[in-house]
């Protein structure tokens, strides 16, 4: 039997953050959540699981994604058969990331696609910054996201609580997953996160940033696969 998916887009990203997962994750039926109608992790969360298939199901999120994740965990355990964090913490927003984020959002009041030219740096590999395939798709999603809901994510994501002290009460099998170049939630956060987590494994993308299932989709979409076979 072919077990439910549910996958959670970033920050201004929609499916095609999960195209290649959803195209060549065989034996599940994934369903990608929208995360564009509420500001806080607590609603995006509750928004989450009334997208979810009606049984257990698998859940994978990733940046912003893995935050409304972590979230999910603490509202709905007995609905998660088992858990995959890509590319994001555990961690609470700093006062600098916090501050980068006003920034942002002030921007994105006169000039909302210089948001993703300021972001793209930090989303990729710095080696795939001439990718033209891979930033046009990061620009495209972030267009249609659009400023709004911009704005909704980020102050859910500026008021997400410290989830590192539920870690140690999660207990089902979790993925943690990262590139290894990752410069917004780098390796440290990934290997703080897998030790605080019971069952945890840890896979790490090389010559990869922020976005890896579009940076190395093959990569991760084999990662995910050998853990969901291995459930």
């Amino acid at each position: 039997m072919a077990r439910c998916l549910l996958l959670l887009p970033g920050l201004l990203d929609d499916a095609r953050l999960w195209r290649h997962q959803v195209g060549n994750l065989a034996g599940t039926m994934p369903v990608v959540a929208d995360l564009t109608g509420a500001d806080s992790m607590a609603l995006l969360a509750a928004s989450a699981l009334a997208q979810a298939p009606a049984e257990r199901f698998v859940l994978a999120g990733l940046s912003m994604g893995g935050y409304v994740a972590l979230e999910m965990m603490r509202q709905a355990p007995q609905r998660v058969e088992a858990l995959a964090l890509l590319d994001t913490t555990a961690r609470p927003d700093t006062a600098e990331a916090t501050s980068a984020r006003h920034q942002l959002m002030a921007l994105a009041q006169s000039d909302f696609p210089a948001v993703t030219r300021r972001l793209m740096p930090r989303l990729v590999h710095p080696g795939r910054l001439s990718d033209e395939a891979l930033t046009t798709v990061v620009t495209s999603m972030a267009d249609d996201v659009g400023k709004d809901a911009f704005f909704r994510q980020e102050r859910a994501i500026i008021d997400r609580i410290d989830s590192r002290p539920y870690l140690g009460r999660l207990d089902c099998p979790v993925l943690v997953l990262c590139g290894r170049e990752d410069a917004l939630t780098p390796l440290e956060v990934h290997e703080e996160m897998a030790a605080g987590i019971p069952n945890a494994s840890l896979a790490v993308i090389p010559h990869c940033g922020h976005l890896s299932t579009l940076e190395r989709p093959e990569e991760v979409t084999g990662e995910m696969k050998a853990w969901i076979d291995s459930l």
